[in-house]
């Protein structure tokens, strides 16, 4: 297994995962919204994504994409894992804990202190991994779970 951050010329790589993790969450399938919406995070420099690909058959596996998050009080940049997701044929094989090793690696780099994300409060595998990472929760609402996790640089 590869995992690369893609460029806006790469795009495509990830529309497919991008489609059938927004299905995950219960969005109609529509790969053409789903390939302009990531066309113009990466185009406008408003995201950063990571593909796991197959180090054989290039065969796209999973992905996370990041957004940027300032805190004017700490006067610090932060980062959002906003999206993660491993196809149902890849999953069990640790590659959304590396994904998510990778954003913690490159939010680290680039100076980060903190790095955040939700997910449902039904996605009971999720929160698993993330705690097992080392997330904390931070805040429950009726859908989402909100966490952190502490970066030091």
């Amino acid at each position: 297994m590869k995992i690369a951050r893609i460029d806006k010329s790469q795009y495509e790589s990830v529309v497919d995962l991008f489609n059938d993790y927004r299905i995950f969450y219960q969005q109609k399938s529509d790969k053409e919204l789903a390939k302009i919406f990531i066309r113009q995070r990466l185009e406008n420099n408003e995201s950063v994504i990571f593909l796991a690909t197959d180090s054989t058959s290039g065969a796209a596996m999973g992905f996370t994409q990041l957004y940027p998050k300032f805190s004017s009080m700490r006067v610090t940049k932060n980062w959002i894992l906003n999206d993660l997701f491993v196809d149902p044929n890849y999953r069990k094989q640790g590659i959304g804990e590396k994904l998510i090793h990778e954003a913690m690696a490159f939010a680290r780099q680039d100076g980060a202190t903190r790095l955040y994300l939700s997910t449902a409060v039904d996605n009971l595998t999720a929160q698993r991994l993330y705690e097992q990472v080392g997330f904390e929760k931070q805040g429950i609402d009726t859908a989402f779970y909100d966490y952190s996790i502490a970066l030091t640089v």
